[in-house]
């Protein structure tokens, strides 16, 4: 098997859809030796910030000499992505190899009649690979809701989180903060430490206290304002005042703060736990944290923004980004929204704030068509004009941001944010030689 045919096999168990369930998971995890019995976790759950929280708790964990195993879904760039150890994406010769083992796993139940979906076989994937690769711990980000996720078939880890709730998946978490919640408080069994920000909504905050308490285990609300006592932010991030030192975060966006808070106290009760993790090791940890698409700044000069966020949540932090970071700039958007999600929220939050929009459609089937994005964002006044292609919308886009705008912001999916972010860096790039060259010979 090749590293071609490996993500081949998984995306070909698309066709049996999302099935919530731990059944087959269960199955196909005792046909390979139950990895995930022989692993400990970090289990984050959540509507928004799942990545980011997971990233920056796996990167103190390597700071702290750890050999840590990120698992997170969806990818931004490449499928290897969602497997990573210390950092590193899986290498395309692990990842056939894994894959091979997992695919006779999954024959062999198909046999039996028992077909386990694309996210169980790639999470039954990166136990045996972390296995393998003998891990001290694997920071597992939940793939959907929690109760009933593949990757809930781990036993009690010593903590888990449960990031801001909002409304998202509705038609299979239910259409309720409330009823959200209810599914990612699954991931909380006895004996573990549960942290969650003070933010939550008062819903989803009782509907987290109460799991926690019928559970055993212990709860932990946190908020920026008891972990920070102070913070400067700009478009690159933030830098602030922790235990008498400066932290960086490397994510700009107020809810950034929330997100590294939950960080630093999911990693010291890691501590109190028996991890060896200094304040060192999380300020170096959280400093050095990355992930793509996460109000990522491409370029300063011109300033390019791209941005993978796609439901109510993460657009109004995209929003209050564009607010306070961003404040009297003429700003240009490209945009490409899922067709499925609440589009009308993402606009409604983003829209206000930009002077024009190129529509874009992501190579995704779920994708809206361009031209009816475009509509739709006509609807608001304001002016907009589509292209179906993706790279052609971005070639408008930076020719028009030379032009008459001072900020080009993409975003609206992190499929536009995976189709497009090589090719503007590629974009960038060339025209910042050119400048330099013009420069020279002037």
């Amino acid at each position: 098997m090749t590293e071609t045919d490996a993500i081949a096999f998984f995306h070909s168990l698309q066709r049996f859809g999302i099935q919530p369930g731990l059944e087959r998971i269960g199955l196909l995890c005792e046909k390979l030796g139950d990895p995930q019995k022989r692993l400990r976790f970090v289990h984050v759950a959540g509507t928004n910030g799942k990545g980011t929280t997971c990233t920056e708790i796996a990167s103190v964990l390597t700071a702290a000499g750890y050999k840590t195993g990120l698992f997170t879904s969806p990818y931004v760039l490449r499928f290897h992505e969602r497997i990573q150890i210390d950092g590193t994406e899986i290498a395309g010769e692990a990842l056939a190899a894994v894959t091979q083992k997992v695919k006779a796993a999954v024959d062999a139940l198909n046999a039996e009649g028992v077909y386990p979906t694309e996210f169980e076989a790639i999470t039954a994937a990166a136990f045996l690979f972390f296995l393998h690769a003998r891990c001290d711990t694997v920071v597992l980000e939940v793939g959907l809701g929690g109760r009933f996720d593949a990757t809930n078939v781990i036993s009690a880890p010593p903590v888990c989180v449960i990031t801001s709730v909002s409304l998202d998946h509705t038609a299979v978490l239910g259409d309720t903060v409330e009823a959200i919640a209810g599914e990612k408080s699954g991931i909380i069994k006895p004996g573990s430490t549960v942290v969650t920000p003070a933010s939550q909504p008062s819903g989803a905050l009782d509907v987290i206290r109460k799991t926690a308490s019928e559970r055993g285990a212990a709860l932990r609300i946190v908020s920026p304002e008891t972990v920070f006592s102070e913070a400067e932010g700009s478009v690159f991030g933030w830098d602030v005042q922790w235990n008498g030192n400066v932290l960086h975060i490397p994510f700009g966006g107020a809810h950034q703060l929330e997100n590294a808070a939950l960080a630093i106290e999911a990693c010291i009760l890691l501590r109190e736990k028996g991890y060896s993790v200094s304040d060192g090791a999380i300020r170096q940890g959280i400093a050095s944290a990355f992930l793509p698409a996460r109000t990522e700044v491409l370029s300063k000069d011109p300033l390019v923004i791209l941005d993978g966020s796609h439901n109510e949540g993460s657009t109004r932090a995209l929003a209050d980004f564009i607010r306070t970071r961003l404040a009297g700039k003429r700003i240009l958007a490209v945009m490409g929204v899922m067709a499925d999600k609440d589009v009308s929220a993402i606009l409604g939050h983003v829209l206000p704030l930009v002077d024009g929009v190129i529509a874009v459609k992501p190579s995704n089937p779920r994708a809206m068509d361009a031209e009816t994005l475009c509509n739709s964002i006509k609807k608001h006044n304001i002016s907009s004009i589509f292209f179906e292609d993706v790279f052609l919308g971005i070639d408008k886009a930076l020719s028009d941001l030379y032009d008459n705008y001072e900020v080009l912001l993409v975003c609206g999916s992190l499929y536009l944010a995976a189709d497009c972010r090589d090719y503007l860096k590629q974009r960038l790039e060339e025209w910042d030689r050119e400048k330099k060259q013009s420069a020279t010979y002037s």
